[in-house]
């Protein structure tokens, strides 16, 4: 057996260089650029497996080595036969290495040269994650790709701290290989650091480079930065990353950042917001954002978008769903949850024919216009 995850280009769209291409993985092939649903707790919130695949369509979905890590165990998930068959998903997984989630705790972490300590959030327990234990918990949910340990630096953050950041994500980087078993049937995407300083970036980059991952990610935007900031970083980041390998970027879920993803090069996008807003009585819509929950929309027996295919536009209306969401009957956010999950994987679907077709900076153009976005 050669390498788990291995990519293919198809096609360049001439007018843009948005790529599309295919990552083939031991569960299956995923044909990008994609966006992937957060399965955080080892569920893609409110949905279940056979869902996500008749009624979203999803390819791939993302597991989260800290939570899983906390609860059950990665033991338990390991003696279930890994997080495939714990979860009854049998297409690729993807697991983050848990660093975000750490070092978004603030005051509850200690960040040292060996790895983090930090109190886990449900009973205040030390833990503790270095390069070496994500990797080990990583291999035991038996996840497609797994994710190098790194620090996701804070925005903003000064020149000084950042480079150090940066340099100790190589480091740790290198720690996350050595420490890489299964090559055979697990891949190991790189985290390109740097902040919002292009020569760090440059320097992650080589640095990132000269390890031969199977994968780079551009980690550490998206972070709550502006939008012209970050589609600097990303446009000057994606097209210096191999060709030849998948191109991720982590945490993007709104349409115009994936769409802006896909212009600039990337492949794989993911994010908790579709679900998240879906459970705040948010639907996204080809006209724009929907507060369901609204009073004006209390008699209206339309489907959320009358463009979209999926389930719960086909079958129910704006007002059966806004009177779930005021009731708080689950199957209102789970019916905007399957909405907004196959909205965004439609919207995908649709960004890889226009680039097939040489299109994609047309396309941005009408879907802004109606969306409400400006370019």
């Amino acid at each position: 057996m050669g390498e788990a995850i291995t990519y293919e280009l198809l096609h360049v769209d001439k007018n843009s260089g948005a790529r599309r291409g295919v990552i083939h993985t031991p569960h299956g092939d995923v044909q990008t650029p994609i966006f992937m649903p957060v399965g955080t707790q080892a569920t893609v919130k409110a949905m279940t497996p056979e869902e996500l695949k008749e009624m979203v369509e999803a390819q791939i979905i993302l597991g989260n080595t800290y939570h899983l890590f906390l609860r059950p165990g990665h033991k338990i998930v390991e003696k279930a036969g890994g997080l495939h068959k714990f979860m009854n998903w049998d297409r690729p997984i993807l697991t983050d290495s848990g660093g975000f989630q750490v070092f978004s705790l603030g005051k509850l972490r200690t960040i040292t040269e060996e790895g983090v300590e930090f109190r886990s959030y449900i009973d205040g327990s030390k833990n503790y994650l270095s390069p070496e234990k994500s990797i080990e918990v990583q291999q035991s949910l038996g996840s497609d790709i797994m994710m190098a340990f790194d620090e996701c630096c804070p925005y903003p953050s000064t020149y000084d701290y950042t480079k150090k950041s940066m340099e100790r994500t190589t480091r740790w980087a290198k720690r996350c290989k050595e420490a890489w078993t299964n090559k055979e049937t697990q891949g190991l995407f790189g985290i390109i650091q740097g902040g919002f300083y292009k020569d760090l970036r440059d320097i992650s980059l080589e640095q990132l480079i000269a390890l031969d991952f199977p994968g780079y990610a551009i980690g550490g935007i998206s972070v709550g930065e502006p939008k012209e900031t970050f589609l600097d970083i990303l446009q000057y980041t994606t097209p210096k990353m191999p060709e030849n390998k998948p191109r991720y970027l982590m945490g993007v879920g709104t349409p115009d950042y994936l769409i802006e993803a896909a212009l600039a090069g990337i492949d794989m996008c993911d994010c908790v917001l579709p679900t998240r807003i879906a459970r705040h009585g948010t639907a996204m819509t080809h006209n724009g954002k929907l507060v369901v929950r609204n009073a004006t929309y209390a008699e209206d027996f339309t489907p959320l978008d009358p463009e979209c295919d999926c389930y719960t536009c086909k079958n129910y209306t704006r007002a059966y769903i806004r009177h779930l969401l005021n009731v708080n009957e689950i199957l209102g956010m789970r019916l905007l949850s399957i909405h907004n999950l196959r909205f965004l994987t439609k919207l995908m679907d649709r960004v890889r024919i226009e680039i097939e077709n040489d299109n994609l900076l047309n396309f941005r153009d009408e879907f802004y216009k109606k969306y409400g976005y400006e370019k």
